[in-house]
């Protein structure tokens, strides 16, 4: 089992210091930083500094990109958040892949409200329509950072994004076609609903993890692969790849119960950041699965097939991990992992606009 090694200061501008209080995923790409907050509707940029070994590690000069400017969002308002829950970087194509959670949502109970009001609020079920977003950005080197772009000249790379609007998409369209997942489409994420937490590219295919159903202890990846609906340089289709034409595969995991909060690639293998599927707070554990997706068919993958790699320590009440990536340390070596977190613990944060991410060393 790993222990935890040292941390990461994350500092936003003074005008968005509260993204600090709920970050939902990061990806490093060479020396930036990549987080979201997922009651957004950007992608914010750090910088990470160079540090002596044993040091903490900051990661600071912010700058915010709204994914309206490279995609056309199913709400466009800025404040109709897209639940970002999962972000990927594609090295060989040099794409930043995202998703929304797909989840729709109940109505919290206000303690300030008399109990048939709240019970009313409890009865309602809400969708917002960005949620329903999956796309890719082009990632582009400009004055000595990485930067989004909407397309590249040079190489034609171009933003894109799965085709659907503010009820859904291709993907639900066809979960809504299985006969396992097309009920949970419509209960609350939090309540075991239909809720993406965790994107992975692998070779030209992406992996998304499910914080739920979880399905008498079994968790769900969907295996996918968008490309470009025909002429179109905006808009991605599935490809079939999955059995009876279908244009996606399931894979079973079973991870003690738990439902994925995030994943990550290390090498040939998957990290598999796992954690309650309903409104708890732990337990939260990183899972190993060596080999990665090897096989070009459906699995169902056995708890003993896993390695536990980490017990992620958790809040009461606050300190939900739900980010993950490989961090590179340099100069210290080994393979390190970030992890941020979502409803922090005020004891998590440094200052005025800085928050700590947690690095664990991986054996």
């Amino acid at each position: 089992m790993s222990d935890r090694s040292n941390v990461v200061i994350l500092s936003f501008d003074r005008a968005s210091a509260a993204l600090r209080d709920g970050l939902s995923v990061v990806q490093r790409i060479g020396d930036t930083l990549w987080v979201a907050n997922d009651e957004t509707t950007s992608l914010e940029r750090l910088t990470v500094q160079s540090t002596a070994p044993g040091d903490e590690v900051i990661c600071d000069a912010h700058q915010s990109f709204p994914l309206m400017a490279y995609l056309d969002l199913p709400i466009p308002e800025a404040d109709d958040e897209i639940d970002i829950e999962g972000l990927a970087y594609d090295q060989d194509s040099g794409y930043l892949w995202v998703v929304g959670s797909h989840s729709l949502k109940r109505k919290k109970a206000d303690p300030d409200k008399p109990a048939q009001k709240n019970i009313k609020r409890l009865s309602t079920i809400e969708a917002d329509g960005n949620r329903f977003l999956l796309a890719r950005v082009p990632v582009v080197q400009q004055h000595d950072h990485h930067e989004l772009a909407w397309v590249v000249d040079a190489d034609g790379r171009t933003a894109a994004q799965l085709r659907g609007n503010a009820l859904g998409n291709d993907l639900t369209a066809e979960i809504a076609k299985d006969d396992q997942l097309r009920d949970f489409l419509r209960i609350p994420g939090k309540d075991n609903g239909f809720d993406i937490e965790g994107l992975a590219v692998i070779g030209s295919r992406l992996l998304l993890g499910l914080r739920g159903p979880v399905l008498r202890g079994w968790t769900v990846l969907l295996e996918i692969e968008p490309e470009l609906d025909g002429n179109s340089v905006d808009t991605l289709v599935l490809k079939k790849i999955g059995e009876d034409g279908r244009r996606y595969r399931k894979h079973f995991f079973s991870l003690n119960g738990l439902g994925v909060r995030d994943l990550c690639v290390s090498g040939d293998d998957l990290l598999i950041l796992a954690g309650p599927t309903m409104d708890l707070d732990g337990p939260v554990t990183v899972f190993r699965w060596r080999g990665g997706f090897g096989a070009d068919e459906a699995l169902v993958v056995f708890a003993e097939q896993l390695e536990t790699v980490l017990q992620v320590p958790f809040g009461q009440g606050d300190d939900h991990a739900e980010g993950m990536c490989l961090f590179d340390r340099g100069e210290e070596g080994g393979e390190v992992l970030l992890i941020v977190y979502d409803a922090v613990a005020q004891g998590r944060k440094r200052g005025e606009r800085g928050v700590e991410g947690d690095l664990f060393a991986l054996d």
